[in-house]
């Protein structure tokens, strides 16, 4: 039995639930990963699994020799690391998400820089706007904006980017330029919905004017769950969009989009690395996150501190 290899199993399992799962992340079979847990518990002499035909669930003793396991595995992996290339060169496989529009505007264009840094590391690279479960799925960290809710995971701030709400030429030819957001109320006018798949409700921005504050509920003819999408959308003319500067820039230069009330605030919109609890940072998971909080503070007019 190899032992490593016994343990990367074991708290795949855990953290999956399943040995078919499990199985599936490690690029394994399912036999495979059942002999190196039953292995290890014959090693140990203590079960560390309960099996029923339905599900899998870890014992107490299973689960103090989990904690146990997941940091020597990580701290294994700095070790090599260190060993390999100095730790000014991590390496290994970094799985991540961010959002669609972030990957390809922001992250992609800059991912020559990071490759030259670290050229060791192999990135494999999520673009979506849905929720990801890191311990089933596997993933090192996800980019994310808005404030986070899930308890289960750490997170470093990373930006607030400002918002603005902006229009399609075509769509004020049609409507009129609203002065004032409370026209978007009226029946002539249509916004764009975006429809978070993790909220499962339609988000808004307040917008604020002095002492005035005004939540603009508005009609629409489109929902989406997509930020590519929603940008779309707002460029063909559907309607009003809430947008991150970055995604507008473009756009705006192209005369795509228009900016409406500008003399009107909107909340920066908070974003962070998030990653899970249980897990040690890696070295090329911690200089990952580095180089997202040194590439946003190019990209956005301030990084501030945490509401």
């Amino acid at each position: 039995m190899d032992r490593i290899d016994a343990m990367q199993a074991f708290t795949r399992v855990v953290e999956t639930g399943s040995f078919t799962k499990a199985a599936e992340t490690l690029q394994s079979s399912k036999t495979r990963v059942t002999q190196l847990v039953q292995q290890l518990e014959t090693h140990l002499r203590v079960k560390l699994l309960h099996r029923t035909t339905r599900k899998v669930n870890v014992t107490a003793d299973g689960a103090a020799y989990y904690q146990r396991v997941v940091r020597l595995l990580a701290d294994l992996d700095d070790a090599e690391t260190i060993l390999s290339a100095a730790s000014a060169s991590p390496r290994g496989r970094l799985r991540v998400d961010v959002p669609a529009p972030l990957a390809s505007l922001v992250l992609v264009p800059a991912l020559p820089d990071f490759n030259a840094r670290y050229p060791d590391i192999q990135l494999d690279l999520g673009a979506s706007d849905r929720k990801v479960d890191l311990i089933e799925e596997n993933v090192d960290c996800v980019v994310r904006g808005g404030e986070l809710t899930d308890l289960s995971l750490r997170a470093r701030h990373v930006a607030d980017l400002p918002l603005g709400a902006y229009a399609a030429p075509d769509y004020l030819a049609r409507t009129g330029m609203p002065r004032h957001p409370v026209v978007l109320e009226d029946a002539g006018h249509r916004i764009v919905a975006y429809r978070s798949s993790r909220a499962g409700s339609a988000l808004m921005s307040p917008l604020r004017r002095g002492d005035e504050e005004l939540l603009v509920q508005g009609r629409y003819v489109l929902s989406v769950d997509d930020g590519n999408a929603y940008l779309a959308a707002g460029i063909a003319g559907l309607g009003v969009l809430w947008l991150p500067q970055y995604m507008a820039r473009q756009p705006l230069t192209r005369g795509e989009l228009v900016p409406l009330f500008e003399d009107w605030h909107l909340d920066a919109m908070p974003m962070y690395v998030a990653f899970p609890s249980s897990r040690h940072v890696s070295a090329k998971l911690r200089v990952f996150i580095d180089w997202v909080v040194e590439l946003m503070a190019q990209q956005v007019p301030t990084v501030q501190p945490p509401r």
